[in-house]
């Protein structure tokens, strides 16, 4: 079998470090299952014993997003990266493993997303129950409305958006594309919409839809292929338009 070396950047906050691993090759390999490799016997490239590598994982078929990394270099879900096509479009025999940069540091390639749920609360990201759930079905939503609903709730806040995201630095905060894609989803509910004007002023916040650069890197790094860059210019346009409201006190109406 071919051997390859798995170098990881991993440590604790303020003590990152290089170390490599020499792998065997084996069909279908994906980085989880040379992680559990190294898990089995964490030995480095110098024969040294050492602590095994930490990282998340959960559902292994990209629907969780709790596997995120940067592999080589590239926000990614661990689980769908295959080792043979790695190393093939590299053209090298090594692949590198680093934690996301823009999230703090728990250990080795675990990061606290934390912030990511804390923005989806600031935006009211879900349905209320409006107490009316014995009274039989809600509205109808078309077929074609209802692709998109779906689209947009494929995100597993896996974090690769933000990670690729320009806006979102230790002095320019921005609440990043997945939020604001889940506010287009949330008030396109027929329920959901209740809570729209809410939605809606927290995106007006400094950190909110109008913090966007424009740089798209969103939606190329999405796993999911989110329509975010949609979201952002559908919801930057619902905040223009209750911007309006709010200053003329116009009532809501669809």
């Amino acid at each position: 079998m071919t051997k390859f070396t798995l170098k990881i950047y991993r440590g604790s906050p303020g003590k990152q470090y290089w170390e490599e691993f020499e792998l065997e090759h084996k069909p279908s390999m994906n980085v989880i299952s040379a992680l559990m490799e190294i898990q089995m016997n964490p030995v480095n490239k110098q024969g040294e014993r050492v602590a095994p590598i930490v990282w998340e994982q959960g559902c292994l078929e990209e629907v969780c997003g709790s596997c995120s990394m940067l592999i080589n270099g590239k926000p990614r879900q661990a689980c769908t990266a295959l080792i043979g096509r790695i190393l093939k479009d590299s053209g090298k025999n090594e692949i590198t493993l680093a934690p996301f940069s823009k999230f703090p540091l728990i250990r080795d390639l675990v990061v606290d997303r934390s912030v990511m749920f804390e923005n989806l609360k600031k935006a009211h990201a879900w349905v209320d129950n409006d107490g009316f759930h014995s009274q039989g079905p809600g509205p109808k939503i078309s077929p074609k409305k209802q692709k998109v609903m779906y689209d947009l709730s494929t995100c597993m806040t896996c974090g690769c958006c933000v990670e690729g995201c320009p806006q979102v630095t230790d002095k320019m905060q921005f609440v990043g594309p997945q939020v604001i894609s889940q506010v287009r989803l949330f008030n396109a509910h027929p329920v959901g919409k209740v809570a729209k004007r809410e939605r809606l002023q927290a995106m007006m916040e400094k950190d909110g839809v109008n913090a966007c650069g424009n740089a798209q890197n969103c939606v190329k790094l999405c796993p999911k292929n989110i329509p975010l860059t949609d979201s952002i210019a559908a919801v930057g346009r619902d905040v223009t338009l209750q911007a309006i409201k709010d200053l003329f006190s116009l009532p809501d109406r669809e």
